[in-house]
């Protein structure tokens, strides 16, 4: 490629690697109509209603569609209910467990189509996901708190290693084309066995035992569910290797952390990287903030610098396709709940 053809990104900038994949939904489409942004104003999503051709009211009788801005999952509902002419909203996380209710309330009706940011964030998450991989197999835990000068010499290589990520979203695509020049071999754990592009191999989360002991990094990149709640638990830490690194950047529900204390305090594991945890904030006095070869990054995977342009991304695409051909971004599965 000749110098003048290439193209470079602007210092931080992100894209959204999944937005390009959209296909028109089958079934009842969302009316098109006023869209409300809320629980508060923001210009700068408002403007990406706009920008998709949509028209930006206030709520009442009219609205057609939501922007929702946070993570009040009761407030939503009470919306909901008292405007039952709304049949389009759009929620501002990846993860979207917080609204399980909401989702089970609607059962299988069609309406209102639930789109959420899964996906969009997948770069800066990603990125922090490889960041976290690389500090606990250098040791950088342990490094970084050192007051004099350590001996011996530790870290392991990425190169070459065997990955196991949990999870066959965006992140989990994206971290596989970070980890691309690591060479290392990529199994993927999904729902289904379905192939994935870029993966070595694909296995069924009922496989996820059989794969474990042969992991050098461990990657958790999956939604949380009732069915990934503690995934990783006392009976997984002992089944992977004493050597092998264990990274969370989906949700803090995925791990049993006292679990995981036992087994750092126990000499298990290279060590963990976490940027989330169960609760959060977590506790000054929990257990994790102590434990051995673990850094913990406070939710920070994707700060609001790197999600609002992104998300405004989101908006402008599925108000565009709310008005146009129905190829949707983010659909969430009310009954699978992501």
């Amino acid at each position: 490629m000749r110098e003048a053809e290439l193209t470079f990104r602007e210092p931080g900038q992100h894209r959204d690697p999944v937005a390009a994949d959209a296909r028109p939904i089958g079934g009842t489409r969302p009316t098109v109509g006023p869209i409300a942004v809320l629980p508060f104003d923001h210009d700068g999503f408002a403007a990406a209603v706009r920008e998709g051709g949509g028209e930006v009211g206030p709520l009442d009788a009219n609205t057609r569609g939501v922007v929702w801005l946070n993570i009040d999952g009761e407030a939503l509902g009470a919306v909901l209910a008292a405007h039952p002419s709304i049949e389009w909203v759009q929620v501002p996380m990846a993860g979207v467990e917080r609204f399980a209710g909401l989702f089970e309330a609607q059962g299988d009706r069609e309406l209102p189509l639930w789109t959420s940011a899964k996906g969009s964030f997948a770069e800066p998450v990603a990125e922090h996901a490889v960041a976290l991989t690389l500090a606990v197999m250098r040791s950088l835990p342990s490094k970084s708190r050192s007051n004099s000068w350590a001996r011996p010499k530790t870290g392991i290589s990425l190169y070459g290693r065997e990955v196991v990520i949990v999870g066959a979203g965006g992140i989990a695509i994206e971290i596989m084309r970070l980890l691309a020049p690591f060479e290392v071999s990529v199994t993927i754990v999904r729902r289904t066995s379905g192939e994935v592009p870029g993966a070595r191999r694909t296995v069924a989360a009922s496989r996820l035992m059989d794969v474990l002991p042969e992991a050098d990094v461990v990657i958790l990149a999956a939604a949380a569910t009732g069915e990934t709640e503690h995934l990783i638990g006392a009976e997984q830490l002992a089944a992977m290797k004493p050597s092998a690194a264990l990274v969370n950047i989906a949700r803090g529900r995925l791990i049993d952390q006292d679990a995981l204390v036992d087994a750092l305090n126990a000499g298990h594991l290279v060590g963990a990287g976490l940027d989330v945890t169960s609760p959060e904030p977590l506790p000054d006095e929990h257990r994790l903030w102590t434990a051995p070869r673990i850094v913990i990054t406070s939710h920070t995977a994707d700060t609001p610098e790197m999600t609002e342009p992104l998300l405004a991304e989101r908006i402008r695409t599925n108000v565009a396709a709310l008005l146009g051909d129905g190829a949707f971004v983010g659909v969430v599965d009310p009954i699978a709940g992501y």
